[in-house]
């Protein structure tokens, strides 16, 4: 049965829904950012908010107060959905190392078989240009591959994300480049409500206070929810305000969280800054990268490649791992084999011209023909081929012996002697 991309994927996140929504691996916290929004606002709603419906008396505006509660707290909720539940993201994994950028460094050898062989190795940073500037980037060892100009590996949900800029634990999820502007709305949203709350909240104390012609201690005897509200929002307001104060600051100067924490110290040029107005338009008013990833895709299995290892101990058996004996044998049968032919062609050529001359002109004796052997035809060294190795290094070279040729050669000279003497008995 064929398997689709999210129920294979080697990634830390968790997938619903047959792989349409994708959340991080803490996405338990999740639960504890929807309680933190909901409760708060239910509290308003029955205490204070329901209080306030006949406050204003034209119109029956006290209704207003309590419906841009519930739509107000609507959407914070729906941002926060699309900031965890979506791919912020993340840069599919190669399956094996990018090919092109292997090279053979003989500076960095392993010895195999008694032999220093040069090993595959491929620079672990290059630099790309960005705005006119050079950018040096990384190679990821777990997604293998040259991660993307502000792309970063989050160890949390274990992958490459572009614009990384960091992993929240509140939304369960990174925060990349498709899930930026969801995650700013979301937490400018909810210092809005904070802030809404909170007004509310003092407005219903100082009703109470004209009501009952009493001091601000009574009327917070009065409404327990009220003072409990304003507290939690001043609270609130500290995180989601500050944080909110924080990535204005950011956005103005097009950086991301993770860049500010470690370069900051290092002085570095930003060459991402295209200037506060162009920073704001690039992050609100450009249109959303699709997703680099069809999760619900069915898996391609893809034909398995040698791996570096498999490739140096291939290398590193053609230079010394095998056993040399055979090919020092079938060398030395080649060699031989072509001798007896060199001397078989070389005595047909000789009788001929005897017969020849047996008919035309004075016939040769058989010392003739040894001295013709002998002098002019003596079979030559025969050397076999040098062998390379796949690295370019001589892997040895195997060549028979002139002696080994000179008795192969007078032992065809005394059977052809032997021959004629017998011929002329």
């Amino acid at each position: 049965m064929e398997k689709r991309v999210y129920e294979v994927w080697k990634g830390s996140n968790k997938f619903i829904l047959g792989g349409r929504l994708i959340f991080g691996p803490d996405a338990k916290s999740l639960l504890v950012t929807l309680l933190l929004i909901t409760v708060p606002v239910i509290i308003f709603c029955v205490f204070v908010a329901r209080h306030l419906r006949h406050a204003f008396s034209p119109y029956n505006a006290g209704y207003a107060i309590l419906a841009v509660a519930i739509v107000f707290t609507i959407y914070v909720l729906i941002l926060l959905f699309l900031t965890s539940a979506r791919d912020p993201g993340i840069i599919p994994r190669n399956s094996h190392p990018p090919e092109e950028e292997f090279r053979y460094d003989s500076s960095v050898s392993a010895e195999v078989g008694g032999r220093q062989t040069p090993s595959l190795q491929f620079p672990r940073t290059k630099e790309v240009m960005v705005n006119g500037v050079h950018v040096r980037v990384k190679y990821c060892d777990t997604c293998m591959l040259y991660r993307p100009p502000r792309c970063s590996h989050c160890s949390i949900c274990n992958n490459c994300v572009e614009r990384f800029d960091h992993h929240c634990p509140w939304v369960g999820q990174c925060i990349g480049l498709r899930n930026y502007r969801y995650f700013f709305m979301f937490v400018s949203s909810a210092t809005l409500l904070c802030i809404y709350v909170f007004s509310m909240s003092a407005l219903y104390i100082k009703v109470l206070m004209d009501d009952h012609q009493g001091t601000v201690w009574k009327a917070m005897k009065e409404s327990p929810p009220s003072v409990i509200l304003m507290a939690y929002c001043f609270i609130s307001l500290w995180f989601v305000g500050g944080l909110t104060g924080f990535h204005l600051y950011l956005i103005s100067t097009n950086q991301t969280t993770y860049e500010n924490f470690r370069f900051r110290a290092d002085n570095r040029i930003n060459v991402y800054n295209l200037g506060c107005p162009s920073n704001f338009l690039e992050v609100f008013c450009t249109k959303i990268k699709p997703s680099k990833n069809n999760f619900r895709a069915f898996v391609r299995e893809e034909v398995s490649r040698p791996t570096l290892q498999s490739i140096q101990g291939a290398e590193a058996e053609d230079i010394g791992g095998g056993d040399p004996r055979p090919k020092v044998e079938d060398d030395l049968e080649i060699g031989e084999d072509l001798l007896k032919i060199s001397q078989r062609r070389n005595i047909e050529e000789i009788d001929e011209d005897i017969r020849s001359r047996g008919s035309n002109g004075p016939a040769h004796t058989a010392l003739e023909v040894d001295a013709i052997l002998d002098s002019d035809h003596r079979a030559p060294t025969i050397r076999s081929e040098t062998r390379h190795s796949s690295w370019g290094r001589r892997s040895g070279s195997w060549e028979i012996a002139t002696d080994d040729v000179l008795s192969n050669s007078k032992v065809m000279e005394s059977r052809s002697y032997m021959t004629g003497k017998e011929g002329r008995q």
